[in-house]
């Protein structure tokens, strides 16, 4: 079965935040802030990057959807992050409809074949486990009786941590959430071409049949304060604690993410996830 998990890296599109902005040119001058670049490079280092690199199961694809007015030297720095991910696919797109441009992105690598085609998503701070594909596809074999009869199922890890890093390392605090970002799936029908990107993530229970694992670390969430999700007034804080040295072992064991690491990618840098100063750019 096919494996596809999908990123937007800044995608500049109509739709896909949950905080508007009035003009393409807003949007596009709080994507591409320098500071706010700056942090989610580090973290797309630091966070989302390393996990996939020790994949115990490296067959898939990693598809990186970003737009075409995404800064030269920005194109630059994700093409260099992404070299020795050999899953990796960067795909630019203007402007459209963002459930709309994601499907299409899909599709476009998705391989003709008889088999069920699993996609994850996750944002440029998630992570996964290094076991995760592994471990997806494993419950997707499981599920083959019942996916002959829907046309698609949700396969849902809801274990991990909501994680901040920065020049100190890794700040974090368990969750178990169901139905968040990064080590959610859906298994779809050889002939839906349908994405997991048409459905709200937290919706999906209510759309087709759903069952969720739990019990072991899946997921990493990041948590900064240019989260789309944590741009609305009135969200409840979230308390996190730096990882003790046990702690730091278990996050190199189970997501290959080395809290000195981090340190070194975040050195000199402010603590990340300030407000973006306001920024112009020009569409091409």
């Amino acid at each position: 079965m096919q494996v596809i998990g999908i990123c937007r890296f800044s995608y500049l599109g109509h739709g896909g935040f949950q905080v508007e902005h009035d003009t393409l040119e807003d949007r596009a001058a709080y994507l591409y802030a320098p500071e706010r670049m700056e942090e989610r490079f580090r973290t797309f280092e630091a966070l989302t990057l390393p996990p996939l690199r020790a994949q115990t199961d490296p067959d898939f694809t990693f598809l990186v959807v970003t737009g075409d007015s995404l800064p030269a030297t920005y194109m630059t720095r994700l093409q260099a992050l992404l070299a020795d991910l050999p899953q990796a696919v960067i795909q630019t797109h203007p402007p459209g409809l963002h459930r709309q441009v994601m499907q299409a992105a899909i599709n476009s690598v998705r391989r003709a074949e008889k088999q069920p085609c699993l996609q994850f998503r996750m944002d440029d701070d998630d992570a996964v486990a290094r076991v995760y594909v592994e471990r997806l596809r494993a419950a997707a074999e499981d599920l083959r009786k019942l996916s002959r009869k829907h046309r698609h199922i949700a396969i849902d890890f809801n274990q991990g941590y909501v994680v901040r890093p920065g020049p100190d390392g890794l700040a974090a605090t368990a969750t178990q959430r169901p139905f968040t970002t990064a080590a959610l799936a859906v298994m779809f029908k050889p002939s839906v071409k349908l994405s997991v990107m048409n459905f709200a993530h937290e919706k999906l229970p209510q759309m087709m049949p759903a069952i969720s694992f739990t019990g072991e670390d899946m997921l990493l969430r990041g948590h900064n304060d240019y989260n789309d999700s944590r741009q609305k007034p009135g969200i409840k804080p979230i308390t996190l604690r730096p990882l003790d040295a046990g702690e730091e072992a278990h996050f190199r064991q189970t997501y290959n993410i080395d809290a000195d690491q981090v340190r070194r990618i975040f050195a000199g840098s402010a603590t990340p996830g300030s407000a973006p100063a306001s920024a112009s750019l020009r569409l091409r």
